[in-house]
């Protein structure tokens, strides 16, 4: 909760005139206490499970032509009732252990020193805080990632995720409560480490999540901006970890490729996309869905 009453009280303390970003967070969480702000966090989660993937699910339902041609694996078909049976169990875990998770975790919020109050951050002290983030988390995720791989993490916990050969988007969080728990650390390291104001850790759990989300759209849409930003895997490159499914030992990078190139678990997937380049050379019909997952 602010400390200040009024307008004059917060500008007199910060010696200068809030700008309208402050002004707006001054009115709205003036009376609300800092754990009632956070707890926004399980809203932003819930409308983003439920309302992000909804464009190219409909669409797909819809078996709308503009968008299936950008379909990765056009012969895998999911029918309506198993989109929404995914989007049911992602509502399970979310309140059986997402929810309760968020709602008890407000602790290590308060221990780190991610704030509430006044001033705001720049805007380029929130891109430098969430791209840290974003690298500590990446690079956190693919070695607990690799170790899902193995065989027991496999069998017993990360097989669930891989249910989804091809990935819709409810599909981003569909996972194991006990895999939903151990990656919530890597998700918390970056704040941990570079701790900021409440509304850069939100908008860290928003992107994150809506990456997630079109990273397992099973679209590879080339106007999608991400296109743009050096080393991002996308769709297309997680597709194929989850088309190689139990054996793959490739592409286990949730954001950004460099680890996997460094560690060279990405041959497979580069193997078989040079592969199918040769194959398109070549003038073969429809290359699209083969069966060879070569690792």
């Amino acid at each position: 909760m602010l400390p200040y009453q009024t307008l004059q009280e917060a500008e007199l303390e910060l010696g200068r005139e809030l700008s309208c970003a402050e002004k707006l967070w001054f009115d709205y969480s003036r009376d609300k206490s800092d754990y009632y702000l956070y707890c926004h966090t399980i809203l932003f989660l819930f409308v983003i499970f439920s309302i992000v993937p909804l464009p190219v699910v409909f669409m797909e339902i819809k078996k709308a032509h503009t968008i299936l041609k950008y379909k990765i694996q056009p012969k895998v078909k999911i029918s309506t009732q198993g989109i929404f049976k995914c989007y049911k169990d992602v509502m399970i875990t979310f309140c059986l252990v997402v929810g309760p998770l968020q709602l008890v975790s407000y602790p290590s919020v308060q221990m780190v020193g991610i704030r509430t109050g006044l001033p705001l951050p720049s805007g380029w002290e929130m891109f430098m805080q969430l791209l840290v983030y974003f690298l500590v988390e990446d690079y956190t995720n693919y070695w607990i990632h690799r170790w899902l791989h193995c065989k027991w993490g496999y069998d017993k916990i990360h097989s669930v995720h891989h249910e989804y050969a091809a990935p819709i988007g409810f599909a981003a969080p569909y996972a194991h409560w006990a895999e939903v728990l151990i990656l919530g650390i890597p998700s918390f390291l970056g704040p941990a480490m570079v701790p900021g104001h409440m509304i850069t850790f939100w908008s860290w759990i928003i992107l994150r999540q809506m990456e997630a989300i079109e990273t397992h759209s099973g679209y590879d849409f080339p106007w999608t901006p991400t296109k743009y930003i050096p080393f991002y895997g996308g769709a297309e490159y997680h597709d194929y970890h989850h088309y190689v499914g139990g054996q793959s030992q490739s592409n286990f990078a949730s954001v950004f490729t460099y680890c996997d190139y460094i560690y060279g678990t990405d041959k497979g997937y580069r193997y078989q996309k040079h592969y199918l380049e040769k194959l398109r050379e070549a003038g073969t019909g429809n290359v699209d869905g083969i069966d060879s997952k070569s690792e």
